[in-house]
């Protein structure tokens, strides 16, 4: 069974090349899915994927947002019949290259892993307050209306099961932010597949511009309660 790691890439340039290399010896294949970075990321990916038998690069014309991004990397990777298992995971080394094999290992016994801040023994690193605040809250705010017990809603870490995204229609999902994250879970639950958590420790990139916006968050807090009343109305 391959597993397929997908990386979305905004201007990583600085990071890109680093994770590739750590990637390297965890028994993945790396699918880069570069937005037309303005700074070179896409022709670094190019060149990387030519010395690099696991990597492959899949280029998009403009940079629409983090879902539209994965959407796209996993049509890609299901694509090839081989691949069983599919990874979010961001370029920047907020998450931790190590704790891969961890994800891979617990999708034995689950459809869905989390790499989940908000369980005993996750942990998140070099946040200020107002950063620590909109993501446990955002997390809580959507666990408490969508009714789930799932504590990092909001975590862009995270391994599905191949039968997972081919049975949640990935063409119906629609968001666009950190919100393309509680979608995906939510759908996840709501077709009936086993969802864990396991602890990571999230650490801030120490290299290029964070993509978070308001935005963002203003899609997570009107798309939460729209997600609620279609499931409700039978439409999820």
């Amino acid at each position: 069974m391959k597993t397929v790691v997908c990386l979305p890439t905004y201007n990583e340039r600085e990071n890109l090349e680093r994770m590739v290399d750590a990637l390297a010896d965890k028994g993945v294949s790396v699918l880069v899915v570069d937005d037309n970075s303005p700074d070179g990321t896409g022709e670094l990916a190019d060149s990387l994927a030519q010395r690099n038998g696991h990597v492959e690069v899949l280029h998009r014309p403009r940079k629409e947002g983090l879902g539209p991004a994965y959407l796209a990397g996993f049509q890609r990777a299901l694509a090839d019949p081989e691949v069983g298992l599919v990874l979010e995971m961001d370029a920047d080394f907020s998450h931790d290259p190590a704790d891969v094999p961890r994800l891979v290992a617990a999708a034995a016994d689950a459809d869905l892993v989390l790499g989940s801040r908000y369980v005993d023994g996750g942990s998140v690193g070099n946040w200020g307050r107002v950063r620590r605040f909109i993501s446990s809250g955002g997390s809580w705010y959507a666990r408490v209306l969508l009714g789930v017990g799932i504590h990092d809603l909001t975590c862009g870490f995270r391994c599905y099961r191949r039968e997972v995204l081919e049975a949640i229609d990935l063409d119906a999902i629609d968001s666009r932010g950190y919100a393309f994250q509680i979608e995906g879970t939510y759908r996840t639950l709501r077709a009936g597949f086993r969802v864990v958590e396991i602890p990571i420790r999230f650490v801030d990139r120490e290299h290029g511009g964070s993509k978070m916006s308001r935005s963002i968050v203003l899609e997570a807090i009107w798309k939460v309660p729209v997600l609620r009343f279609r499931a409700l109305t039978g439409r999820l």
